[in-house]
C-alpha cells in the first residue's frame, strides 16, 4: 500500500507520460492532489509552440476556443487510457473527468472523480 504523497508522484508521473505521448509535449510542472475522492491534477507550461502561435496569431475568441475544442477533443478520445492509470495507481474506479486549459498562462488542470477513497499508507514520523 502506498502513502498519498506515493500515490500523487505516481499519477503525475502517469499524467507526464499521457501529456508526452498524446500531446507531444510534457508539462514543464505538474502536480496531483488527493481530496478525499477527488484527485485535482496541476499542470504548468503544457501548451507547445504551435498552440502558442494558434492562440496569438488568430482573433482571442477565435484562437482560444479552437485551442480549447482541440484540447477536449484529445482529452475525450484518450480518455479511457487516463481513467485506466487513474485506477491503476490509486484502486478505485474513475467516475468523472473534467478538464480545462488556459491559454493564458499554459495551465491545465484535471480532476477526477473517484468511487471511493483510495487506500493510503500512513506515514510513521519519528
Amino acid at each position: 500500500m502506498k502513502t498519498q504523497g506515493e500515490l500523487e508522484a505516481a499519477i503525475c508521473e502517469g499524467i507526464s507520460h499521457f501529456e508526452q505521448d498524446y500531446m507531444g509535449r510534457g508539462p514543464k510542472d505538474i502536480h496531483a492532489f488527493l481530496l478525499d475522492d477527488l484527485l485535482v491534477v496541476r499542470l504548468r507550461g503544457v501548451l507547445t509552440a504551435a498552440e502558442q502561435h494558434l492562440v496569438t496569431s488568430l482573433p482571442a475568441e477565435k484562437g482560444r476556443d479552437l485551442l480549447k475544442q482541440v484540447r477536449t477533443h484529445l482529452i475525450e478520445t484518450a480518455r479511457p487510457v487516463m481513467e485506466a492509470m487513474v485506477q491503476d495507481v490509486t484502486g478505485a474506479k474513475v467516475l468523472s473527468l473534467h478538464h480545462d486549459i488556459s491559454t493564458l498562462t499554459g495551465e491545465e488542470i484535471v480532476v477526477f472523480t473517484l468511487a471511493e477513497v483510495p487506500e493510503t499508507r500512513t506515514v510513521r514520523r519519528k
